[in-house]
């Protein structure tokens, strides 16, 4: 039986930010609603500048919002939620999704659930996940990532050669179309498509798994997070990395990406009835 340990709890409870998924006007009756039920239970909602604009409204930047927020609420589905996470990582804010379609990985909270859940906040019955985070530099270029770093081809016509030291020490060459770096929390994302292990999501490792290799021998790697991996771009055509699917950045011949476990970790806000094995099994329909 696993043991349960103590979770973070809210230092304060007075004020929350939401952030809506862009391009969706749609959403304004749903922030209304959301406003509505958050402000029954004496909380202020601040809405970030971009979300208002979307749907005709006055909002705050998102640095203001952090700052004043005590908590986040993202709304949309796991790529929102995945958006706000890296936005607002460095002030170190817990984050709410609230999912508008399908169960999803991350945003295990839906609209009709939600009366609940603020009923829980407020007598302290949620828990708070601390969840892994890459940090990467290549070039003068720093960046976080939540679910993975992807180091890809930039012609679909050749493969991309890439040299891989641990801890400064070379343990591997690929070749193929590409590497994937994965937290846990990303395991299940681009990860998971191509072969790659599910790994429990407070765990702390590296998934590194290569996508499409030339060898067979070229198999998925499980790594302690305190090693720092490198990753050198051996071939003259030179590689992108993307970073959560988000932001892509150029490599050139001989230039490196350097990657570590960030020094602090995401805070997901999550109801305690939450059970990741259950989420896989209706999500990947394990047994059916």
């Amino acid at each position: 039986m696993r043991i349960e340990k103590d979770f973070e709890q809210l230092s304060s409870i007075k004020t929350a930010g939401i952030i809506l998924r862009p391009s969706s006007p749609e959403l304004k009756d749903t922030y209304f609603k959301i406003k509505e039920l958050f402000q029954n239970a004496d909380i202020e909602i601040l809405l970030e500048d971009n979300s208002a604009h979307m749907i005709d409204l006055i909002g705050l930047p998102l640095d203001e919002l952090c700052q004043r927020a005590d908590f986040l609420i993202s709304v949309g589905g796991d790529g929102t939620l995945l958006s706000v996470v890296r936005k607002s990582f460095k002030y170190d804010k817990p984050v709410l999704g609230i999912n508008l379609g399908t169960l999803g990985f991350l945003t295990d909270i839906s609209m009709h659930q939600l009366p609940n859940f603020i009923k829980d906040l407020k007598n302290n019955i949620y828990k708070i996940d601390g969840r892994m985070m890459i940090e990467g530099s290549v070039n003068l270029n720093k960046f976080v990532a939540f679910n993975d770093i992807v180091i890809s081809r930039k012609s679909i016509s050749s493969m991309i050669k890439i040299a891989a030291k641990i801890d400064g020490k070379h343990f591997n060459s690929y070749f193929g179309d590409g590497v994937i770096i994965s937290t846990p929390t990303g395991s299940t994302a681009y990860n998971l498509s191509v072969g790659g292990p599910i790994v429990y999501p407070l765990t702390e490792a590296f998934i590194v798994t290569p996508v499409a290799p030339h060898s067979l021998t070229q198999r998925p790697l499980v790594m302690p997070a305190d090693f720092e991996i490198e990753f050198k771009i051996t071939d003259n055509q030179g590689a992108v990395v993307i970073v959560d699917g988000q932001d892509i950045y150029e490599v050139e011949q001989n230039q490196s990406i350097k990657i570590k476990s960030a020094p602090k970790k995401a805070k997901m806000i999550h109801r305690v009835q939450r059970n990741y094995f259950e989420v896989l099994n209706e999500k990947l329909r394990w047994g059916n």
